[in-house]
């Protein structure tokens, strides 16, 4: 084992609960006015970091490569902090706050480990130093990721939100288009259309863009596509909220709509779905 891995050894090992104190009082003590601190699981975060810590210097990692296979589990242990502080709203400056506050705790073992040789001392700090700036550079870039990934679950969410699929009544499904229409968002609508046919056995699909604010060349073809798939699967498909700017838009771009059922509003389309269905609706008398 390095020289170096024992004294880190000794630090961490002379009063594990003591040291966690003290890691979790400097988090306190340098917080930044926007809130950085220990939080509610910030005891047990960093004892897990500790022994995993401890692990890596007993195995004999070393201290000057972050990147060795012996610092697996303190990187595995950092990444899930990151993932834990971004699900939770914190942000990547308070995380990454919370780890390098290990330094202090770490220096002030060392220094009481061998206070009288400062050259030896000075090695140490230094190598504590880069140490710490590696893990807190790593928690950061997890961090980032994890958050990347929260953001991007929550959009396939608010996607799935904003694009409800409706059953009318028996037979007749009806999809309320809102806002911009993109590839992404067209999957989206596609999957959760075919689905819902196939578990309500509907013969009609009433797809209305009276939301969507333009109808370009690539908005069109992903309704073309969508319609395709519909009817592969044995249903048939009614467009309606083509407004007049949009029926223009259409025939400027030379987009063949032929074969399409479409309509200017859900009522007129609604009142083809009925038809169809074999439904009469009649005013009561009164």
């Amino acid at each position: 084992m390095q020289i170096e891995n024992s004294a880190f050894e000794r630090v961490l090992d002379a009063d594990p609960a003591a040291f966690v104190a003290d890691w979790l009082n400097e988090v306190r003590a340098s917080a930044s006015s926007s809130g950085a601190g220990a939080s509610a699981t910030g005891d047990a975060d960093a004892r897990g970091l500790v022994e995993a810590l401890r692990a890596g210097v007993r195995g004999g990692a070393p201290l000057g490569r972050f990147d060795d296979a012996g610092w697996q589990s303190l990187r595995e242990g950092l990444a899930s902090l990151s993932a834990s502080r971004a699900a939770q709203g914190a942000s990547a400056g308070d995380t990454s706050h919370f780890v390098m506050a290990v330094k202090r705790p770490l220096v002030l073992g060392l220094q009481r480990q061998v206070g009288d040789d400062p050259q030896k001392l000075f090695d140490l700090m230094w190598l504590v130093s880069t140490f710490v700036d590696k893990m807190a550079q790593w928690t950061s870039g997890t961090f980032q990721k994890s958050r990347e990934e929260v953001i991007r679950r929550q959009q396939e969410e608010l996607l799935e939100l904003s694009t409800p699929v409706v059953k009318l009544w028996e037979g007749v499904l009806a999809v309320p288009m809102i806002g911009t229409l993109d590839s992404s968002r067209t999957q989206i609508v596609m999957e959760s259309l075919l689905q819902r046919i196939v578990e309500t056995g509907s013969e009609l699909a009433i797809i209305d863009i009276t939301g969507v604010p333009t109808v370009d060349t690539l908005v069109a073809q992903h309704l073309l596509k969508t319609v395709t798939a519909i009817r592969l699967m044995g249903a048939d498909c009614i467009i309606s909220g083509i407004r007049p700017q949009i029926a223009q838009t259409i025939v400027h771009l030379g987009i063949d709509l032929q074969g399409i059922v479409t309509k200017a509003t859900l009522a007129d389309a609604l009142a083809v779905a009925i038809r169809r269905a074999g439904f009469t609706v009649t005013r009561e008398k009164r």
